[in-house]
Formats: C-alpha cells, structure tokens, sequence
C-alpha cells in the first residue's frame, strides 16, 4: 500500500507521461510533412482556430470540454487522450517498479520512443527510423543497467536476437504479407525492456492480435474485409508491456485453461 507522498510521487509520473504523450502525439501527426513541430500553434481540425494554452493540458482539457471544440462545437478526437492516460500509467507503474534511478529514465525514454512508434505505425503502416533507433538504443541502456550479470545481460541480448532475426525471417519467407520488415527492431527492442519476460511478451503480443482480428472480422462489412491490414507494432507493445507489469507466465494460463 502506498503512502501519500508515494502517491503523489506515482501521479507526478502520471502526468508527466500524460504530457510527454501530448508531445509525442504532435511529434508524429507532423513528422515527414514539412510542418516544423518545433514552431506553431495547434489548431482545431474542424475549423482551424488556434488552441489556446488552457485548451492544451493533457487529459483535463479534453475532460472538461467534454470532447469538444468551444469554438466550432466539433468532437475532438479521443485518441490523443487515450494515448496520454495510457502514457501515464506507464510513467507511474515504471516507477512503482523501478523506483527513482538511472534505470527509470532509461525506461521511461524508451516507453516515449515506443508511442511514438505506435502512433506513427496506426496512422501510416510504418515504422521510422527517426523512432526505432532512439528506442532500442534505451532498451538497451535499460538491460544493461538492470542486469545483475553479464550472463543475465548476455541471455537478455541472445533471446532479444532471436526474436528480432525470427521476425526477419517470418518477413522474408512470407514475402512481406505476415509481416512487415521494421516489426523485428520493435521486438528486438521490446525483447531487451522487458528481459526475462520476453517470450511471454511474444507469446501475448499473437494473443491479442488475433483477438482484436477476429473482432475486426466479426463487426468489418463483409465488402470492406479484403485487402485490410492491421499494423502489428500496437501489439508488440501491448503484449511485452502486459508480460513485463503482470509478470503472466502464459504457459500457466494455459495450463489451467485446460484443467478447468
């Protein structure tokens, strides 16, 4: 059970991963399209009036505009506020883990580069170079830190190349149809974060991606089912971040699926 300063600490995180997440979104909805993220305000999409600083807190201006814009009275797209609580709770649960150390940092810069991986993989089928270096650069600065051995670290490293090189091959022996080419660096830098959680994480990255297929097929038209692709990175994520938090072995899950 925390204590109150814990719990002040834990929503710190919370909300700094909320704005890091609001950063992040604005990163990537203008990367590679000649608009500077650096400079310029943001704007209504419906009709283009600058947001002003108030309208722009993470989760609280959403909540407290209830979805809308106050000028054009437009609906305001709930998947900036999804990726900021989700960031948050990552933020905090990171340091309820990890506590305040050099492994945190590394963790949560790795954690930032992952959603931006996410964010730019759902909105263009694509996972860029400017993102994936950055994060398995801070996996791996994260394993080396958290390894309590070198043979821990030398384990870390080889399970986290094998997955990479078998999503390399499961790219090339399907021609590119199961599986695109930048899924191998996630999972090799996701198989680094999460250490010894790594084959779990695969084991539930495929669980839940052929959950949310079979209710894509389910509630898709039949005319709209052909030719769909769903990018896999989402997945990745969610599955080695489930493994990581639960510390879920599935092979116990399975096991006592089976015996009732």
């Amino acid at each position: 059970m925390l204590d109150l300063q814990s719990l002040i600490v834990v929503f710190f995180f919370f909300y700094l991963g909320a704005i890091i997440a609001s950063f992040v979104g604005v990163i990537v909805e203008r990367i590679n399209t000649g608009t500077s993220w650096v400079s310029g305000r943001s704007r209504c999409d419906s009709c283009g009036r600058t947001l002003r600083s108030f309208e722009l807190i993470p989760i609280i201006s959403w909540v407290a505009a209830l979805g809308h814009c106050g000028m054009c009275g437009s609906l305001i797209s709930w998947r900036s506020t999804i990726s900021e609580f989700v960031l948050g709770v990552f933020f905090g649960a990171a340091y309820i883990s990890l506590g305040l150390s050099l492994a945190l940092i590394a963790f949560l810069v790795a954690l930032s580069c992952l959603l931006a991986i996410v964010l730019y993989d759902l909105r263009h089928m694509l996972v860029p170079r400017e993102f994936f270096l950055p994060f398995v650069a801070s996996a791996l600065v994260f394993s080396v830190l958290i390894a309590a051995s070198t043979k821990e670290l030398g384990s870390t490293l080889l399970i986290a190349a094998a997955i990479g090189l078998a999503f390399v091959a499961l790219y090339f022996f399907s021609g590119g149809r199961a599986m695109g080419l930048g899924d191998a660096p996630v999972a090799f830098g996701l198989a680094l974060l999460v250490g010894g959680s790594a084959i779990a994480g695969l084991i539930f990255s495929f669980w839940i991606g052929a959950v949310i297929g079979i209710l894509l097929l389910v509630l898709m038209p039949h005319t709209r089912r052909m030719g769909v692709e769903v990018p896999f990175v989402p997945f990745l994520a969610a599955g080695f971040l489930l493994a990581y938090f639960t510390t879920w072995d599935p092979f116990i899950i399975i096991a006592s699926l089976m015996l009732g």
